[in-house]
């Protein structure tokens, strides 16, 4: 069966929920995360929860755990927290959650934030994604750039596909 047969046989919609990872944001100031919002609405997802968390490994953990045991959540969306520096932990969180990693995500996030927008910088990215349980994660930069480049390059393509792979053989 070909790709577009898979994505004829997906869900027209995902529940989602977004995480955005940030010591200092509030939602009256989130960009990104109001930017996914918009962009999963603006293709008939729903949001199922928006939440702003601080950058501290084991509740981003427990979170997404929370997140892969309830029936309104098919994916999450995390942005925020995927740099270098020793606050960043968010994808040791994400990575230490995941049953199976998804890498092309990274790999190609990396790849064209190199070729369409920031350079070598590229290599500082720490974008995954993966799944836990049922659940498909992905979590990528919070810059508003990073965030509209992985939902509308990646992300929102094969959000429908990655679920209906996910859940092909669940029983």
């Amino acid at each position: 069966m070909s790709v577009e047969e898979h994505k004829k046989q997906a869900a027209s919609s995902v529940k989602c929920m977004i995480i955005t990872v940030s010591d200092t944001r509030t939602k009256e100031t989130d960009k990104s995360g109001k930017l996914i919002m918009k962009l999963l609405e603006d293709r008939n997802n729903e949001v199922s929860e928006y939440q702003i968390v601080k950058d501290e490994y084991d509740d981003i953990r427990s979170l997404l755990h929370r997140a892969s045991e309830r029936n309104d959540v098919d994916a999450v969306l995390l942005n925020g927290g995927t740099g270098i520096s020793f606050r960043d932990t968010t994808y040791e969180a994400v990575r230490d959650s995941l049953d199976k990693e998804i890498p092309g995500f990274g790999e190609l996030f990396r790849y064209l934030s190199y070729a369409e927008d920031i350079g070598s910088a590229a290599i500082l990215s720490r974008a995954i994604a993966g799944i836990c349980k049922h659940t498909a994660i992905f979590s990528m930069p919070g810059s508003s750039g990073a965030v509209s480049l992985a939902m509308n390059r990646l992300i929102l393509p094969e959000l429908t596909h990655v679920l209906r792979e996910v859940n092909k053989d669940r029983r």
